[in-house]
């Protein structure tokens, strides 16, 4: 088939030829007959296969962190983004792809994780506001929404970088509007897309040198092509569930384990009871109904659907009761029953678990006083901020970024109507701005400032900084700014594969050194690498070395080390804290 004029020239540019024709599975059904329209069912069946494939291929995402540290979550942060969409849709019918569209970017934006996370949510919220009012999609319409999503996503970054997840969404959408002029077969649209997405990761080393220099393609990039190849999978009836799919977040929850197994482990006390979710269908009750039984038991009710569907949540100590009522209420699926005790033993230490030395500070919060919501990456940082005044902590850091709504709920808790919130994390920052939206959408007229810490030792900075009889936002968020800027963040990590990134050679297994996101040292021992980096940092410049040691760490060993430390720099005062935070052996914090 001859190529039209727009298609010729997106070819050329960009060196991308059209598509071949997929190669189907014997089971795939005959695609002889062009595919022109899809209505609500069928896309939404398209989300679903975006899901299980990135399900099925978030970990290879992770392993390509620029950084050679244990800790890539790009992944994992797009996979429980695309879940909390689909999440979002399957809870009720839809009878328009424009409804359909509409329930994941609002599941999306809720349930986003870490600058990956963030950015595929704004993809959708893009893509949706172009489908408003649309019953049906055809291959137009699918292009038009791919523009609006890449717009979207461009508007959302600050400081756009070519290279990355936004440059393949914009390959993306250019290779659609090209094939839309040629073909009308939604299957072939989709094998133009795949074809341009990989091709755009593939070039992404060319565009961003520190991924030609890691040799690694960008992670984000890569998960967007993972959910575009879900779709045309589903379209051309090849499989996208390899036997049993991991279960979106079951890699983090894992991380945060107690080192104790269980069985042979100290209980926690029941004190947040279960989770409970499931879905009915084809109820016998009302919608209304249901809601007021639900309400009964327990806390954190939510109820809604229709009359052939409703998803219930609720939170109780006894998940048999609901779980029983479900059943004589109709058909139910998607059941998911979590210990929440469990999980805020394994995820969140002491955190969910001990009274806060910060209550005293939450009880004289009221409407006109300024609050802080911190995110920490350990429950040792998570004591810290809040006997420095934070009244909220969220768990989280590397590897376990908190979402949209996370933040957003923890700031909900607070009797203030100002809050200032410290990511604590460059990857949770987009997050945290986005929560701020959030909020300022809010009928309660809430305020949320975000303070661009990028570390938990810039946290730190910040909260002694931090005075609740300030009235004055700005004057108080300038004073936080400035202890911020003083302070310098080394980190001590093991490789997990071999790279070189900024001009230094990493083999697997090395210690690694990185001074404010920047990997600077490399070597064989945890104590050489790390006096090294403090070298570098120029430490001997500094009137305070503060040491955090990781949840892996012993005490004894971490007093020994910075015994160490204070015997090569007897100038400055060196100061011992545990932190709590995984995969980091230290967090060197230099003022």
């Amino acid at each position: 088939m001859e190529l039209l004029d727009e298609e010729r020239n997106y070819a050329e540019t960009t060196g991308i030829e059209p598509a071949a024709p997929p190669v189907e599975s014997e089971d795939a059904r005959p695609n002889e007959q062009p595919l022109t329209t899809l209505n609500a069912r069928d896309f939404q069946s398209l989300f679903q296969a975006a899901y299980e494939w990135l399900a099925h291929n978030y970990e290879q995402v992770n392993r390509m962190n620029v950084f050679p540290v244990p800790d890539g979550d790009t992944g994992t942060n797009m996979l429980l983004t695309i879940k909390s969409a689909w999440m979002n849709i399957s809870a009720r019918s839809h009878e328009t792809v424009s409804a359909v569209a509409a329930a994941a970017a609002e599941g999306a934006h809720h349930g986003s994780r870490g600058n990956s996370g963030v950015i595929l949510g704004q993809i959708l919220h893009g893509f949706s506001h172009a489908l408003r009012e649309k019953a049906t999609l055809n291959v137009q319409d699918m292009a038009e929404a791919l523009r609006a999503a890449t717009e979207a996503a461009y508007a959302a970054v600050p400081a756009p970088v070519e290279g990355t997840i936004l440059t393949v969404s914009r390959e993306i959408s250019m290779a659609a509007e090209a094939a839309a002029q040629r073909t009308r077969d939604l299957r072939e649209l989709l094998a133009h897309i795949v074809e341009a997405a990989d091709e755009a990761v593939r070039r992404t080393p060319e565009l961003l040198p520190v991924l030609k220099q890691a040799g690694v393609v960008d992670s984000g990039g890569k998960g967007l092509f993972f959910v575009f190849e879900g779709m045309h999978r589903a379209l051309t009836g090849q499989p996208v569930k390899m036997g049993a799919a991991p279960e979106a977040g079951a890699a983090v929850q894992a991380r945060f384990e107690q080192r104790e197994r269980k069985g042979h482990r100290p209980l926690p006390p029941q004190r947040w009871g279960f989770d409970v979710q499931f879905l009915i269908e084809q109820p016998n009750k009302s919608v209304a109904e249901i809601a007021r039984d639900i309400a009964a038991m327990g806390e954190c009710p939510l109820v809604e659907g229709d009359e052939h569907l409703v998803k219930v949540h609720v939170h109780v100590f006894d998940p048999g009761v609901p779980l029983s009522y479900g059943v004589a209420t109709g058909f139910i699926t998607d059941v998911v029953v979590e210990n929440m005790d469990d999980m805020a033993a394994a995820m969140q230490g002491e955190l969910a678990q001990t009274e806060s030395p910060a209550a005293s500070t939450k009880a004289l919060l009221d409407e006109e006083t300024i609050g802080v919501v911190a995110v920490a990456p350990g429950p040792g940082f998570a004591e810290i901020f809040r006997r420095l005044g934070a009244q909220g902590v969220v768990a989280g850091g590397q590897s376990m970024n908190p979402s949209v709504a996370e933040i957003v709920e923890a700031v909900n808790k607070l009797p203030t109507r100002r809050v200032i919130v410290l990511p604590n994390n460059s990857n949770i920052l987009m997050a945290a701005q986005q929560a701020a939206k959030a909020v300022a959408k809010d009928e309660r007229s809430r305020q949320l400032t975000v303070i661009p810490t990028r570390t938990a030792p810039q946290g730190v900075a910040a909260l002694t900084a931090y005075t609740p009889s300030i009235a004055d936002i700005d004057a108080l968020t300038a004073q936080m700014n400035a202890q911020v800027e003083a302070v310098r963040t080394g980190e001590i990590t093991q490789a997990v594969r071999s790279a070189a990134v900024d001009g230094v050679e990493v083999k697997q297994g090395d210690i690694i050194g990185l001074h404010d996101g920047r990997l600077v040292s490399c070597g064989a021992g945890v104590t050489e690498v790390a006096l090294d980096l403090l070298h570098k940092m120029n430490a001997n410049d500094s009137a305070l070395i503060t040491i955090y040691y990781g949840d892996f760490v012993a005490e004894a060993a971490a007093q020994n080390f910075a015994e160490i430390v204070r015997q090569e720099y007897p100038e400055q005062d060196i100061e011992l804290a545990y932190g709590g935070q995984p995969h980091y052996h230290y967090i060197l914090s230099i003022e």
